[in-house]
């Protein structure tokens, strides 16, 4: 009898797998999570979890079945030898710089999976760089393969240029268009399926600035165009829907005007000030919910998939939500009907069809991300990560080899309020599956720090003490001292307004300084800041002939000066009850939406103090924040 039954099910199961492939695949995992494991590997899982900070939130669906190797890359003695050989002579020739032994273990890396850990000023682009000229010109994948993702167009035209500028040394023919179709962001990759599978849409996001697809993460405030958009959706809410007007005039605390209905016309929607706790500043609602939607998507969410009384918030949170769903839906409708779209909604429309069957998706048109090399993966968005695993699960399912290279540092994570997350790079495995026995990412790390000296570094990691969520490693120093040189240099009771003319002063002793010294950067002085006023105030008065850039400290990631001067403190927000929630329905997170802004602060400050290569000075009204730290330790 237990036989008949047994027979039965298997037969059930495999017609399971042949109808419905992907719920059989989940069950099978789960099944595998459940089996007895022997001793040994209980008490290694359970070492493993006690180093955590806390219990992840979730699992995500996608994350269950295996999807990269097991087997390695199949790389002769003869394919390495010809590499180093060749990196020799474009060492001798000026081309590049001597590759480190911890920079050969990337170029070279065997496992189809690799996650590298690289810190501030580790050399990683040039690293890169040949790694994407051995995988071309000594293992033999198509150009067409292959795509390497970088953060903004901006990084992508310099990773463009200096990719050709080798190639050409090794004499690898690499024409433009090539170079272009090779070296994208997220967005202009999505942006080319779109393109195919999507009807070619307008991006809501370039509405006043068409042309390559660009990561939103770098821009600015809506632009005129977008406002007009969502302020046009916003006043059809408000004059046909009597729920939505009446949640509106609850959100702003005032009464629904009692002679609305008897005027003549529409009803006009209200355009004061709206600001939900833990928000900078009050912005009209139609742009708070704008920002809000954007959130909840990018960390794998649907807005009309949310229920608002479930919510853990405040009810002027849950109130807030309702009345997002109805402007959301009546948005996405007016997008639909004008061909346009926004990035997150093509995101979740291409993954949501790679993730079934992927009908009508030919396998040409996933092949350029069959193999993927990403920087700045932590960065990296939980909406991505799910896009991610729909194209190469999609691809392994027809049969194509695949593999990731994710290249990133959680300590310089900066824009978890867009939705982004350390701990997306930090539990790779979970996100990444790999097929083998070990079921594990091959780990490197880029440790040395070639931009900065000691005390710099020293300063900088001092500041990620607090941080509740990251990877322990610990920087080298490179670069010598020089007479003169220090770390950071905090001076409190500092008012960038009444003492402007201080500030401009030092900023041209500085300048003097690195022009008496050897070998220095030619960016002398890189003023950072988290506003934009104090920057424009020391720009509008400052000589313009002065090796001088002064920039947010987000848009500063990637560059480097002798000397940085950091202005104000980086502070944390105040509590986000709404994103709490969201975080805790999203299921990608350990931690707090309240904790990862914390730990946020402290790492745009780490990022800031990075950026200096001999001398930082930091000016501050108060140290209260990340300054704080500094200012303990003396």
């Amino acid at each position: 009898m237990l036989s008949a039954v047994k027979r039965y099910q298997q037969l059930f199961a495999g017609a399971l797998a042949r109808c419905f492939p992907r719920t059989a695949a989940y069950l099978r995992a789960e099944r595998e999570a459940a089996e007895p494991q022997p001793v040994k590997a209980r008490r290694k899982k359970a070492a493993s979890r006690s180093t955590r900070v806390s219990k992840p939130a979730g699992k995500p669906a996608a994350a269950s079945a295996g999807i990269y190797g097991p087997a390695p890359w199949k790389i002769a003695a003869e394919q390495v030898a010809a590499m180093r050989a060749r990196v020799a002579e474009a060492v001798a020739a000026g081309v590049i710089g001597v590759p480190s032994d911890e920079q050969w273990a990337m170029i070279l890396a065997r496992q189809p999976l690799t996650r590298i850990f690289a810190g501030a000023g580790s050399g990683k682009s040039t690293t890169l760089i040949l790694r994407v000229v051995f995988m071309l010109c000594h293992l033999g994948i198509a150009p067409e393969r292959l795509t390497v993702i970088s953060f903004t167009n901006a990084s992508c035209a310099e990773l463009r240029e200096r990719l050709s500028q080798v190639l050409a040394f090794w004499g690898y023919p690499f024409e433009a268009a090539q170079a272009r179709q090779c070296v994208r962001t997220f967005h202009s990759a999505m942006g080319v399926l779109a393109r195919e599978l999507l009807g070619d849409p307008v991006w809501f996001e370039q509405l006043e600035e068409p042309g390559e697809p660009d990561n939103p993460l770098a821009g600015g405030r809506l632009r005129p165009a977008q406002q007009c958009v969502l302020r046009q959706v916003y006043q059809a809410c408000y004059a046909e829907d009597e729920r939505f007007r009446a949640l509106v005039h609850g959100l702003l605390g005032s009464p629904v005007p009692e002679s609305e209905g008897r005027r003549r016309g529409k009803p006009r929607a209200p355009l004061e000030g709206f600001r939900l706790a833990g928000e900078f500043a009050a912005v009209p609602l139609f742009e708070a919910f704008y920002v809000q939607a954007g959130f909840i998507e990018s960390i794998g969410l649907r807005v009309d998939r949310l229920e608002p009384h479930r919510l853990a918030c405040p009810p002027r949170e849950r109130q807030f939500v309702e009345a997002l769903q109805l402007f959301w839906a009546r948005f996405e409708a007016q997008l639909a009907g004008q061909g346009m779209l926004t990035f997150n909604a093509a995101f979740r429309q291409l993954g949501e069809r790679l993730a079934g069957e992927g009908q009508g998706v030919a396998t040409a048109q996933l092949a350029p991300l069959s193999h993927l090399l990403i920087d700045e993966f932590q960065d990296i968005s939980p909406q991505i990560v799910q896009w991610l695993q729909a194209v190469h699960r999609q691809l392994v399912r027809r049969g194509e080899k695949v593999s990731l290279m994710a290249i990133g540092d959680d300590w310089q994570s900066i824009y978890g309020w867009r939705g982004s997350s350390p701990e997306l790079f930090m539990d790779f495995d979970r996100h990444f599956p790999f097929r083998g026995k070990a079921r594990k990412s091959a780990v490197l790390l880029l440790n040395t720090n070639y931009r900065s000296i000691e005390p710099v570094i020293r300063d900088a990691e001092a500041l990620l003490a607090e941080v509740a969520c990251k990877q322990a490693k610990h920087s080298r120093a490179f670069r010598a001292m020089q007479a003169g040189d220090h770390g950071v240099r905090l001076v409190q009771g500092f008012d960038p307004k009444s003492r402007l003319p201080e500030l401009l002063a030092e900023i041209r002793a500085q300048c003097e300084h690195v022009a008496s010294r050897q070998r220095a950067e030619r960016t002398a002085v890189l003023v950072l800041s988290r506003r934009n006023e104090p920057l424009r105030a020391i720009q509008a008065q400052l000589d313009k002939r002065l090796p001088v850039r002064c920039y947010s400290i987000h848009r500063a990631k990637g560059l480097q000066a002798e000397v940085a001067i950091i202005l104000d403190d980086c502070l944390a927000p105040e509590s986000h009850p709404l994103r709490n929630a969201l975080y805790a329905c999203s299921g990608f997170f350990r931690n707090s939406y309240d904790q990862a802004m914390r730990d946020e602060s402290l790492r745009l400050a780490y990022v800031a103090i990075t950026r200096g290569v001999s001398r930082v000075l930091w000016f501050v009204r108060k140290a209260q924040g990340a300054a704080r730290l500094l200012a303990a330790r003396g």
